[in-house]
């Protein structure tokens, strides 16, 4: 291999607002030789996903905040070019939580092996991957959708909030669908099957919201919090599910999220709302990853991928989940592969 040194990006500041290329580094290092039961991958794809910007900040959570000047690290696929493992070999693909880095030298425990015959390996980073088992737990296990209710999504047309409608579609519920854009509208209805999906950008959205949801919210499965949240909550119907999985709206605000008063909806309703994160599920996770597989292959679930192209792009695309500027799943190819066939 002629390449002796590759790039990270490294936090080097707790951003303030929106993060800037100024909280970041390139940071040049060299490949080091791999000892026994490492491996050498060169990255393919870099998962870039909103959760990360709350690891960005000092603060207590589910899950550790990044160090500065470390390098920042999420959902990698990547490509083995050298083993001192028994259970890889040069050309694999593999998936892990990785840094975002040209290339990652890994203990072999760190990754788990990609069949690329299955579906393109870029699912593993969303529908099959992550995001789809947020969708799937986060929906089954906490709002329990039955056949007829409505199920409402913010962030519909974005990674997580397309799969949740289809398979509340695929439970025999009715899936309204909130989303950014009237191209995004059109997609959810026309390409995903949504029963409605409305604009919060418009002014006529509670309108719009209300006319979609005549006979109220039964689930409402929650990505973004917010305006967009309080409005729904004004419209839940007795026993209803609230499922917390993301605040998008809040994570670069540097003040405090305030909204309105909700309690007392959720009494007079008699309904719940509960927060979840994945790792809730690690015990059930490879149920999980079957079922989406089974719907998957059976052409039951449509995916959509934004990818920019570049590892000098991965801090614009990550701003840009922010903007609404991605379909689906937002994905940052850094390189084909050099000895895999896919």
């Amino acid at each position: 291999m002629a390449v002796k040194t590759y790039r990270e990006i490294h936090l080097i500041n707790r951003p303030e607002g929106t993060p800037t290329d100024q909280d970041f580094a390139f940071v040049e290092k060299d490949i080091p030789s791999i000892k026994e039961n490492e491996l050498l991958l060169k990255t393919l794809y870099l998962s870039v996903d909103p959760y990360m910007r709350g690891r960005m900040r000092d603060v207590k959570s589910y899950v550790a905040p990044y160090k500065l000047n470390e390098p920042m690290n999420g959902g990698v696929l990547a490509e083995v070019l050298d083993s001192k493992s028994d259970r890889f070999q040069q050309g694999d693909i593999v998936t892990g939580t990785l840094n975002w880095g040209e290339y990652n030298i890994v203990q072999a425990n760190a990754v788990q092996k990609v069949d690329p015959s299955i579906a393109p390996i870029t699912t593993r980073l969303g529908v099959l991957g992550m995001t789809g088992l947020t969708a799937y737990f986060g929906l089954l296990d906490i709002g329990k959708p039955q056949a007829g209710e409505t199920v409402v999504v913010s962030g519909a047309a974005g990674a997580v909030g397309s799969i949740v409608g289809q398979i509340a579609k695929l439970k025999g519920a009715r899936a309204v669908g909130i989303a950014g854009s009237d191209e995004k509208v059109d997609y959810l209805v026309n390409e995903l099957g949504f029963d409605a999906a409305v604009n919060y950008k418009k002014d006529s959205f509670e309108d719009d919201l209300k006319k979609a949801v005549a006979d109220g919210v039964d689930v409402y499965f929650d990505n973004v919090g917010g305006p967009v949240s309080d409005a729904v909550i004004l419209e839940l119907n007795r026993n209803s599910r609230v499922v917390l999985c993301g605040t998008i709206s809040s994570y670069n605000n540097p003040a405090e999220d305030l909204g309105p008063r909700i309690q007392w909806k959720f009494i007079t309703t008699s309904s719940m709302m509960k927060g979840f994160t994945l790792g809730d599920y690690a015990s059930e996770l490879k149920t999980g990853a079957v079922e989406m597989a089974k719907w998957f292959q059976e052409g039951k679930l449509k995916y959509e991928e934004t990818i920019i192209e570049g590892f000098d792009q991965t801090l614009e695309a990550f701003r840009g989940l922010f903007e609404g500027s991605n379909l689906g799943k937002q994905l940052v190819k850094v390189a084909d592969p050099e000895i895999a066939k896919l």
